[in-house]
This record gives structure tokens, C-alpha cells and sequence, in this order.
């Protein structure tokens, strides 16, 4: 006979299950209203060693009946005989109360008890479960232990590590399962050809693409939008463009996919003669299509066509504009010197602004310098993060209200808010470099600041000057200067640069949107070394050729 400290055991453990089960095994009779199994058992802390079989039995009986009350008294005799860290029985339990319904108390109890002879169906939900909630490295602490894995399991930790923007590991993943000789199926490749895109990782979108090809992959509608968005958003439109008018689809993905393709790019004529197509082939927009124009026409500040399009969302094809909609309006209008417009659009909105819409009325604050909307701006950002102090810092700096500037830096100190700091990335032989700013981390870090400072050098004996009125105030114009070399697409040119035969294009991609100083150093940059130089920001696409960029300085 086992006599256990129960009590004991439920504070050791500490979790949610372990609690439910302590309080369910304190009142009398515990399991005496399970299933018809149940009355086999007795209710008291005194259980047979030989019944570890027969609990089994009756949680899969619980299983059966979807008996979920019964399935926890069941656990607290368990926990009172000893057999809390049974594997076998604990297994049984995380399966019967995902077939109950309550995947969050047996995802619970998996972190807290990893088991290894999960059932595969339980397992590949737990995953699912995990990474719908964020949770990726409990998601792939389940994968790992899993002693047999099928394609489902494979699809459900690559695509929730794209979900959760966790995408080279995504890619890592899939390499793997090829490695393994696991067949990927279409459902495989869709989240994989987003995380190309994602990264903008032409070497991998190619490679990709070809396995698709190579395994005869069908490609219906939602892969089909996928590759026009990947090429996209890999810099490569023309590769985009060749697909979009090779397989002429009646999907409105695909066409949406073209359209804010095109968006990105600057290319705001091209994505309106779409859209119109779009009307002659009886395609019907949705609110992504609009999304799509109305971005179309803030990166080129076409202000009055945004309003037209965004008026005829509503009266011509009854598409009620959300909250994203009023957002790009406000950018649209807030980046092409329409301030008052911009504000008066946020006070009439049916909908409470979201803090996007704040941030883009801030950032045109910021372009246009005019610090008083800034501060209504920053006033209903209900919670500010460095970006935001940053902003407005800048406003009052191109303003040259240095003490006002000098004021939100200080308060950034004494709340102790740092800024969301850049990072980029370049993609070299088919491998992922990444660079923060002023890092020191690459193993080539002498030999990439030392390109980066002859390219300084060049570029002012070529009479580009820095911007340095976007540095804090409290430092000489020298040091102001170092910190504006460092950041991070400077390093990740640099490194292109070094790595690169001459006339070789260079791509890269950054978190955030890039600043002033880094889009002039830029184009300075692609003068001086006759070199093409594509950057792809948060916004948009950034192609530097001769001296100038794409975005005719508008972005």
C-alpha cells in the first residue's frame, strides 16, 4: 500500500493542474461521480501500487466520454498515490484533456511535466495550441520530444514559428524535414514562401520556388499569391509581375498580392491600372485591395486620388472602411503636409483610433515640423515606447528647440525607455547576416568598420554632409557623426560591400523605416561606387542607383 503526502506533492508542483487537482481531492469522495468505471476505485488517499493500470483505464474511459470533472478527480487519486510523475499516466491525462476542450490545462501541464510518449494527434495539437499562444519554445520542446512525427507535426511548428515571426528558425526547421526526407506538401510551402518574404531572402525564395517546381507542388490560389507576394517583397516585382500575368487567376489574392506589391515599390500608377483591370475581368476588391491602393498612393503622395478611392471603398462597393483603412488615410495625408487634415480625420472616425494612427500623425509631425500636433499625438498614445519619445525628440530638433529635445531625452533616462533599435540584415551565398547598430559582434567587425569608415571619408570629400541634427544634443558634432556611421544598414552595406565583387547589387533589409542621414548617405554611396543598392525598409523599397532613389526622396 503507497501513503502519500498529497499536499506536499501539490506545492512542489505549483501549477494550474496541480492545484485543480489538489482542491478536487480534498473534498470527499473524490472520484465517487466518475464514469461507470469509477465506483471500481475507492475515494481514499490509501490506493493499491497495482491500480496504476486501472487509473489508465479510467482516464481513457473519461477520454471516451469526454468527462473532463471526472477526468480531474481521476488525476487527484493520482497525485495521491504516488504516480504524479508517471509518464505513461500523465501522457494519458494531457491527451484526455485536449479531447475534452481544455487545451490551456493540458498545455500547462506539459511545460510543466514535458512528457515523451504523447500520443502523435495530442502532441501535434499541444504544438498548435503553443505557438497560437506565442509560446514557441514550449511548442518546440513538445516537437522535440516526440518520439514519432508525422507531416502535420512538421507543417505545425514551421508554420507557427512564421506566425510568430520567428522565421529563419522556420527556415532551419525546413531544411530539416527535407534532410529527413519528409515529403512537404503544399501546406508546407505556404508559410515557408511567407518567411522568404518576410526576410526578403531572394537566395531563399529561388531555392524555394524551384523545390515547389521539382516536387509538383499544385499551385492554387493561396500559393499563388504567396510567390507574387514573396518575389514582392524580395525586391524582385519584374519576377512578380511575370507570374501574376502567366497564370491569370479569378481569385482576388493574387490580385491583391500584385497590388500592394506594386504598393511597395512606389509604382502607384501600375497598382491603380490593376485595379481597374481588376473592374473590366469582374474581379470584386475587398478591403484588402483597398488597403493596397490607399497604400499605393501615400508612398507616392497622391493625396486627392487616396480620397477618391477611399470614398468609392463605400458608396460603390459598399466595403465599410476598418480601422487600418482611416490608418493609411491619415498617413497619406499626414506624410503629404495635409496635418490639419490628417487630425480632423482622426476626430470624425466612427471608431476609437488605434495607436498606428497616432504614430503615423507623429511621424508626419516629425517631417513637417510641426510640434504642437506632435504633442496632441503623443498626448493619446495610451503607451509611449522609445519610437515615440524619438519622434518627437526629432520634431523639436528640426524645430531647433534643443531644450525641449533635450527634455524628452532626459525623461526617456529617468523612466528608463530605450529606443526600438535597427536592425538589418543582408542575405550573402544563401546564408542571413544580421546588424545592429554600432554592433561589434560579427567576426569580421575590424575589417567592416574599417570599409565603413573609408566610405565616410569618400563620401564627405564628395560633399555629402551628415545629418546630425537627429543625434542627442549633448555631445560634440564628431561624436554625433560616429553614432549616425553606425547604424545598422551602414554596417550591412559595409559588409556587402566587402564581401561583393565590384557593380555587384546589394540588398538589404531593416526593421525600421531608415533615416534621413542614412537615405542620403545612400544615394551619395551608389554614386560614388557606381553600384546599385536596394534597401528594404518597414514602409517600402529603397532603390539607389546614381545618386538617387526610387522613392524620388518621398517616404
Amino acid at each position: 500500500m503507497a501513503y502519500v503526502n498529497s499536499e506536499k506533492i501539490m506545492k512542489e508542483g505549483g501549477g494550474r493542474v496541480w492545484h485543480l487537482a489538489w482542491r478536487i481531492s480534498r473534498t470527499p469522495a473524490a472520484i465517487s461521480h466518475t464514469t461507470g468505471h469509477a465506483s471500481r476505485f475507492p475515494s481514499s488517499v490509501t490506493v493499491s501500487i497495482a491500480s496504476h493500470q486501472a487509473l489508465k483505464h479510467l482516464l481513457n474511459a473519461c477520454k471516451i466520454s469526454l468527462d473532463f470533472k471526472s477526468a480531474l478527480q481521476t488525476y487527484a487519486t493520482i497525485v495521491k498515490c504516488g504516480y504524479h510523475k508517471n509518464p505513461s499516466l500523465l501522457s494519458t491525462l494531457i491527451s484526455t484533456l485536449v479531447c475534452c476542450g481544455h487545451l490551456n490545462l493540458a498545455c500547462q501541464l506539459q511545460n510543466e511535466t514535458p512528457i515523451r510518449d504523447l500520443d502523435l494527434m495530442t502532441a501535434n495539437v499541444i504544438i498548435a495550441r503553443f505557438m497560437r499562444g506565442g509560446d514557441v519554445d514550449a511548442a518546440k520542446r513538445v516537437f522535440y520530444n516526440m518520439h514519432e512525427r508525422d507531416l502535420v507535426s512538421w507543417n505545425s511548428v514551421i508554420g507557427g514559428c512564421i506566425k510568430n515571426a520567428h522565421f529563419e528558425e522556420a527556415l532551419r526547421f525546413f531544411k530539416s524535414m527535407l534532410y529527413l526526407n519528409v515529403q512537404p506538401d503544399e501546406y508546407t510551402f505556404a508559410p515557408v514562401v511567407a518567411g522568404c518574404a518576410r526576410l526578403g531572402a531572394l537566395d531563399h525564395a529561388k531555392w524555394v520556388h524551384r523545390l515547389m517546381i521539382d516536387k509538383n507542388i499544385t499551385l492554387n490560389h493561396i500559393l499563388h499569391a504567396a510567390l507574387i507576394d514573396m518575389y514582392a517583397k524580395c525586391g524582385r516585382i519584374e519576377i512578380a509581375r511575370d507570374i501574376f500575368h502567366s497564370i491569370r487567376s479569378n481569385y482576388v489574392s493574387a490580385w491583391n498580392a500584385m497590388i500592394n506589391g506594386l504598393a511597395i515599390h512606389g509604382l502607384s500608377s501600375e497598382a491603380i491600372s490593376i485595379f481597374m483591370q481588376m473592374e473590366v475581368e469582374n474581379i470584386s476588391p475587398d478591403a484588402v485591395t483597398f488597403m493596397g491602393i490607399l497604400m499605393s498612393c501615400s508612398h507616392c503622395g497622391l493625396h486627392e486620388q487616396g480620397r477618391i478611392y477611399f470614398d468609392i471603398m463605400r458608396s460603390r462597393y459598399m466595403i465599410e472602411p476598418q480601422v487600418e483603412h482611416y490608418g493609411v488615410l491619415v498617413d497619406l495625408l499626414g506624410r503629404s503636409g495635409h496635418l490639419q487634415d490628417a487630425y480632423s480625420t482622426i476626430k470624425t472616425m466612427p471608431m476609437a483610433p488605434d495607436v498606428v494612427i497616432w504614430r503615423s500623425l507623429l511621424s508626419a509631425c516629425r517631417i513637417h515640423k510641426n510640434s504642437e500636433l506632435g504633442e496632441i499625438a503623443i498626448r493619446n498614445i495610451s503607451c509611449l515606447n522609445g519610437s515615440d519619445y524619438v519622434l518627437l525628440s526629432n520634431t523639436y530638433c528640426s524645430l531647433g528647440k534643443w531644450n525641449s529635445a533635450a527634455k524628452v531625452r532626459d525623461l526617456m533616462r529617468i523612466e528608463g525607455i530605450h529606443q526600438c533599435y535597427g536592425r538589418s540584415w543582408v542575405e550573402l551565398v544563401g546564408a542571413i547576416f544580421q546588424f545592429k547598430a554600432g554592433d561589434k559582434s560579427h567576426p569580421e567587425t575590424e575589417a567592416i568598420y574599417k570599409v565603413l569608415e573609408g566610405l565616410a571619408k569618400r563620401t564627405k570629400l564628395e560633399g555629402f554632409v551628415p545629418t546630425t541634427e537627429l543625434v542627442l544634443m549633448d555631445v560634440s558634432e564628431e561624436e554625433k557623426e560616429d553614432n549616425l556611421n553606425h547604424h545598422s544598414e551602414k554596417l550591412a552595406l559595409a559588409f556587402g560591400i566587402l564581401k561583393t565583387c565590384c557593380g555587384t547589387e546589394i540588398q538589404i533589409s531593416k526593421n525600421l523605416r531608415t533615416c534621413q542621414d542614412c537615405h542620403s548617405w545612400f544615394k551619395a554611396v551608389s554614386r560614388m561606387l557606381a553600384r546599385v543598392i536596394v534597401v528594404r525598409d518597414r514602409i517600402r523599397f529603397h532603390r539607389f542607383e546614381g545618386g538617387s532613389c526610387s522613392c524620388g526622396d518621398y517616404w
